[in-house]
């Protein structure tokens, strides 16, 4: 099912449509005090109720449509109307629901006023997620057949479906003016346009015409027709008709702001650049493989533009959402220009062997493979470049020719060059091993340096209470993947790099140089830098990740000094809301939904005097981040705000009598979330570390593939050396998850986590 929403300053013309098409049945009334008003008086009680208030988006049109072949009864589909107004916060507002069977697909059209009857306006903030995630609710409770629902504006479907035909009739009023709605905010959604003729050709595939005028002021203005070639057509209708905002004057203000962007010359740049090179690999191209070789090799969209036969050139649309001719980017990459490439007819499309691209993909690939046979060494015995030293070709040729850029090589070499393809690589590979050597060298001296700075400035700024007396500096030192002896500081898994530190004789236990996650130790390294005020805008920026911090390093985090440990939750709390409200988006249908699915992870919300605070059962009661305006304003326009607010706390105690106010049960459901359901299986399994999570996200989960994992783990218990190594694995994690075992030691082994998961090299990523 997909839920389309347009709001608008009227409702008469809305209304004559949808109440005006031959065939269409009411199904009932919402708020109003009969079921037996007429069509009539109705649009007189909306009509009033919406001129409460001055704000443009009086009113709302929503329509619900059901895929192909999807049938429900008036009685069915009404109440799912009704539930899909409450989810949307229209629950109170009058409302009519109208049955259409004009189309192909059923479908149901819904009329209602954002103006409350005090004359306030509904916050309708964050409509467009709460209605992906309402109608994905409403398909799995009544077993409809789940539509391609877009996760973001950008990927949705244009409605294709909706085709004009003749029943449309020829009045702006009827389904033309809502069917040109549709399709012009979808592209308009969909592309950066920057002018008449580029949105002309955008909307062409759709049976839309424009024409445009200027008058004597110089003011533009547009107006929309339909014609799909096979008999119909339409007058044309003014745009500010259509929707005010697709009026001339509307448009071209949107025109001209996507033209003046400073960042459109540095897009097509970029865009040059990769398609020069792309030319630079290639002798030859065959026209109609140019589409394929650009997504395939540059991951570049291009359609050509054909006149019956001839291919004239071709258009590019951008991930950064604008369209390009190639002629706007430059004349040297013309199909036109480039006869050297494209005008060799049928030839097939093959890679020049002796181009200096070639060689230069051949380095790349070779690099990418010393890394890839790196990240999935078991434990990463050593840097990257102890690594390299020791691997020779064989060793990383099946990471190698497993490589999408060996794959795409392969494909476009002809078979009299694959002799010569394999001969390049033993020529290239002691060159690119000894460049890579060299250059992983200097990257992990400056690393080492920096990390010296960085543990210099947190002993000045008595971020944590550790001396030197007792060696409890150790964490630190652990902290940040570095270790010390002989009064050297080096990398905790290498002594290839040191630096000097005269620190005397420490009394460090071994267990001290462990492996510690360096994913980590990566977020440990920009929240010390961070508090140590030596982060800037252009920093990388924390994770999610960053509140179990006192999870893998406990003993460093319960020597933090108050102020320092006060900044610290703060950020990490603001870090984690910004992944969950992510992660959120499918089970988001409203502004209590908002809050239902952080209090189930231990999160809940306080209002303050200048907006909402969120704070957690992780962090002290005292600490808490204020939320984004628009967020504090999103849960504000709960009606009864202060009772949802009140019913946080049975909740919120709950977790904490269960017992389940520790990291560990957040980390589970963060890794969940993740789709890593290997390690959540055998985490609920073994370690009995149940994740916070809200049951509607359990079971979509459980649904997704996480049972499946559980069985599987389950019945591998039965092999005593399996569990033996997955055991092993797990004391190291419940040793940093706070675990009382004796023999339980500060490190993280075993399961890796996100940042060092290396089967996501491999397209085995996240499945949500």
């Amino acid at each position: 099912m997909i839920g389309q929403l347009v709001y608008g300053e009227t409702c008469r013309g809305t209304l004559n449509y949808v109440f005006g098409k031959e065939g269409m049945r009411i199904l009932g009334y919402g708020n109003t005090f009969s079921q037996g008003i007429s069509p009539k008086f109705f649009g007189s009680v909306l009509h009033f109720q919406g001129q409460r208030n001055a704000t443009n988006n009086r009113y709302a049109h929503i329509s619900l449509n059901l895929p192909h072949g999807e049938h429900l009864d008036d009685g069915t589909f009404l109440k799912i109307s009704k539930e899909y107004m409450d989810n949307m916060g229209y629950g109170e507002q009058p409302y009519v629901v109208v049955r259409h069977t004009d189309t192909k697909h059923e479908h149901v059209h819904i009329v209602t006023t954002n103006v409350k009857e005090d004359g306030k306006v509904l916050g309708i903030f964050n409509s467009y997620r709460r209605n992906i995630a309402t109608h994905q609710h409403l398909e799995k409770k009544y077993g409809l057949a789940p539509s391609p629902s877009p996760k973001t504006k950008q990927e949705r479907q244009l409605p294709l479906y909706r085709l004009p035909e003749l029943q449309f009739g020829m009045e702006a009023t009827q389904g033309t003016k809502f069917y040109l709605q549709d399709v012009l905010n979808g592209i308009n959604q969909k592309y950066k346009v920057r002018s008449f003729e580029e949105l002309a050709k955008l909307v062409r595939p759709y049976h839309i015409e424009l024409r445009t005028t200027k008058n004597e002021t110089g003011r533009i203005g547009v107006a929309y027709g339909l014609n799909n070639q096979k008999g119909y057509r339409t007058r044309f209708i003014n745009g500010s008709t259509v929707h005010r905002g697709l009026s001339g004057p509307k448009l071209q203000k949107v025109f001209d702001t996507h033209s003046k962007s400073k960042l459109l010359p540095m897009h097509r740049k970029r865009l040059l650049k990769q398609i020069e090179t792309t030319y630079a690999l290639f002798k030859t191209i065959r026209p109609h493989d140019l589409e394929e070789v650009l997504k395939e090799y540059q991951d570049i969209d291009i359609k050509l533009d054909k006149k019956e036969d001839t291919i004239l050139g071709y258009t590019i649309y951008d991930k950064s959402r604008y369209v390009f001719r190639e002629r706007e980017l430059s004349p040297i990459i013309r199909m036109q220009n480039r006869l050297d490439i494209f005008s060799n007819g049928d030839r097939p499309t093959e890679i020049d062997t002796e181009s200096k691209q070639f060689k230069l993909e051949i380095q790349k690939m070779i690099r990418e493979a010393f890394r890839t046979s790196y990240l999935k060494s078991p434990k990463q015995d050593g840097l990257l470049s102890e690594h390299i030293r020791t691997k020779n070709l064989g060793d990383i040729l099946t990471d190698l020719t497993a490589s999408k850029n060996y794959l795409f090589l392969d494909r476009y070499i002809q078979n009299n060059r694959k002799v010569l393809f394999r001969e390049t690589i033993k020529k290239q590979f002691p060159i690119v091993k000894e460049r890579l050597y060299q250059l992983e060298i200097r990257k992990e001296k400056e690393t080492l340096e920096n990390k010296f700075k960085l543990i210099r400035d947190v002993l000045k700024k008595d971020v944590f209470n550790v001396g030197t007396k007792q060696g409890s500096v150790r964490l630190l030192f652990q902290s940040l993947g570095v270790k010390y002896h002989d009064n050297q500081l080096s990398f905790a898994q290498s002594h290839k790099h040191t630096v000097p530190v005269k620190l005397d004789k420490l009394p460090f236990p071994d267990a001290m140089e462990s492996y510690v996650s360096s994913g980590f130790v990566r977020q440990n390294h920009l929240m010390l830098e961070m508090l140590t005020e030596q982060s800037s805008e252009n920093s990388p920026k924390l994770t999610a990740s960053a509140i179990f911090l006192p999870m893998i390093f406990p003993k460093l985090y319960e020597k933090m000094n108050a102020v320092y440990k006060k900044q610290y939750e703060s950020v990490a709390l603001g870090s984690y809301v910004k992944n969950a409200e992510r992660m959120h988006t499918p089970f988001e249908k409203s502004a209590k939904d908002y809050i239902a699915l952080f209090n189930a992870k231990g999160f809940y919300f306080v209002k303050g005097e200048e907006g909402f605070e969120v704070k957690s059962i992780y962090t002290d009661n005292k600490t808490s981040c204020p939320l984004p305006k628009r967020t504090s304003q999103y849960l504000g326009s709960i009606p009864d705000v202060t009772t949802t607010l009140k019913k946080q706390y049975p909740v919120i105690n709950n977790l904490a009598e269960q017992g389940r106010n520790n990291l560990k049960n957040l980390w589970v459901g963060h890794l969940m979330e993740r789709g890593m359901y290997d390690k959540v299986a055998f985490m609920l399994t073994n370690e009995k570390a149940y994740p916070n999570l809200h049951k509607e996200m359990v079971q979509h989960h459980m649904d997704n593939g996480l049972r499946k994992s559980i069985v599987e783990v389950s019945e591998r218990r039965t092999s005593i050396q399996q569990n033996r190594l997955l055991r092993k694995g797990v004391y190291a994690v419940s040793a940093l998850l706070g675990s009382s075992r004796k023999k339980s030691e500060e490190v993280y082994n075993g399961f890796k986590d996100e940042f060092t998961d290396w089967s996501k090299y491999k397209g085995r990523g996240l499945s949500i």
